[in-house]
């Protein structure tokens, strides 16, 4: 997750996900993640990306993610 700027409360969580089909639904994963989350946490909005940046180590490159 990564955050983007949203009015009411200056950020708000973001996912990033790569679907692995035609079924991905935003409204029915934001829901699931507000069933398991604190309110607080729950995503606001949902991008599908091709891929996620990683580094040569591994890691979630969020910059970048950030930077699109």
């Amino acid at each position: 997750m990564i955050p983007f700027l949203d009015d009411a409360g200056g950020e708000a969580p973001k996912a990033c996900v790569v679907a692995a089909g035609d079924g991905l639904d935003a409204d029915e994963l934001m829901a699931w993640v507000a069933e398991r989350v604190a309110p607080y946490k729950r995503i606001r909005a949902v991008e599908v990306v091709d891929e996620i940046p990683r580094s040569a180590s591994g890691k979630i490159m969020r910059r970048l993610l950030r930077d699109r």
